[in-house]
């Protein structure tokens, strides 16, 4: 199924106005917080379980660096469904306030923004972006009993052991690269490197891609680290380029990718690329333009660009709603599902008299087996991983993706 990300007549476009990311980017830049607020929100928080102030989530995310785009797109799809609940009514008449700190996709300003979110007795920690930074989070949100929700990372380490407090939305890059590998074996491809980013995030990617490759009676070829947020990929092509893999695993960001992926080929490499879900997809696709072509990315969010799936039609339905300013991305729908996920939460807490932190960790294992605009989820006491989903999509090379 070919899904053109191009813009359709009353489609938004996949970016936000610049006026509004400058607006981000330098508030943020200067230190302070950014507030997405709903009607009749206020800028301090109500105490974490009590009282009719807003519902206030903390939400550490990058909004600069090169990782920006996932956190903007992953605020932006989330408040769509928080402006909808707060023009309705709100939860119990309390309207959801997100409260937006940039951290960089750098894990030690994400855990003093953390440590800030809980001092000002936030409700809950929800929708960090990155596994670095969800990992420097987590324990701060376990020691202080504070709910921490959705984070944007496939790392086995916020899902196992399971912790009450900690709640994840998708797929694991365990289940993932799974997929990755068994459709680079079924191409005849035995030779596989990996190029990973030299932290937590490449730490899980070569967990999960060892554990695959072994589980089809293989081992990892080679592999080449490269420090996040740096494009400089020379050492890691010297690295790989002679090993001559078949194919080559990408666990890292959309810009380090675009280059390894250009340098690599300059030495001769006429191999296959793989990435896992969080390189960014729109991202990838505009900056290699026809060099992208054939590029295999996994998925663990249905396609964003088309009406295909129900909960795609919802996301975009409510993206032109709301003006178009929110980016058609697998960020933004991720995001989207995610205010989903919690706003059901909320409500079951809501519904037995509970609106407060420990009201909504059972609210969500109360959701059981249900579908969010078709997108099925399974929370309970003992799962904690609303989703397994996992497809693969293929870069075409002009500007469209096929599922």
């Amino acid at each position: 199924m070919l899904a053109p990300p191009s813009r359709q007549p009353g489609d938004p476009p996949r970016q936000p106005p610049r006026r509004r990311l400058l607006q981000l980017a330098c508030v943020a830049a200067l230190g302070g917080p950014v507030w997405a607020r709903g009607p009749g929100s206020t800028a301090s928080g109500a105490s974490p379980g009590k009282g009719d102030g807003p519902l206030v989530l903390g939400q550490s995310v990058p909004l600069t660096g090169p990782t920006a785009h996932l956190g903007r797109n992953y605020v932006q799809g989330a408040q769509l469904v928080f402006d909808q609940v707060n023009a309705a009514g709100g939860i119990g008449h309390r309207a959801i306030e997100l409260r937006i700190q940039d951290d960089g996709y750098e894990a030690d300003r994400c855990a003093d923004n953390t440590r800030r979110f809980i001092r000002e007795g936030v409700f809950a920690l929800f929708g960090y972006v990155g596994t670095p930074t969800s990992l420097a989070a987590m324990p701060l949100a376990l020691e202080a009993r504070v709910p921490f929700i959705a984070p944007r990372t496939g790392a086995q380490a916020v899902r196992e052991p399971l912790h009450s407090q900690v709640f994840v939305l998708r797929a694991s890059y365990r289940e993932e690269l799974s997929l990755i590998v068994a459709r680079l074996r079924a191409r005849g491809v035995s030779r596989v490197a990996l190029l990973r980013q030299a932290d937590s995030y490449g730490d899980a990617g070569l967990d999960g891609l060892t554990r695959a490759l072994a589980a089809q009676g293989l081992g990892l070829l080679g592999q080449a680290g490269i420090e996040r947020n740096s494009l400089d990929v020379s050492a890691a092509v010297r690295t790989l380029a002679p090993l001559r893999p078949e194919a080559i695993v990408l666990v890292c960001t959309y810009q380090a990718a675009a280059a390894f992926i250009r340098a690599v080929r300059k030495t001769g490499f006429g191999g296959l690329f793989a990435a896992v879900s969080f390189v960014g997809t729109q991202d990838l696709i505009d900056s290699l333009g026809r060099e992208g072509a054939g590029v295999m990315i996994s998925q663990v969010m249905p396609s964003p660009y088309n009406d295909v799936h129900p909960l795609a039609a919802q996301f975009r339905a409510a993206a032109r709603k709301a003006g178009g300013h929110v980016a058609l991305t697998y960020s933004g729908i991720e995001g989207y599902l995610a205010g989903s996920v919690l706003v059901a939460g909320l409500q079951a807490a809501q519904r037995v008299g509970r609106l407060s932190r420990e009201g909504l960790v059972e609210g969500l294992e109360s959701l059981g087996q249900r579908e969010i605009g078709g997108f099925p989820i399974e929370l309970g006491p003992k799962r904690h991983v609303a989703s397994n989903f996992v497809e693969l999509s293929t870069l075409v090379g002009d500007g469209s993706l096929r599922t």
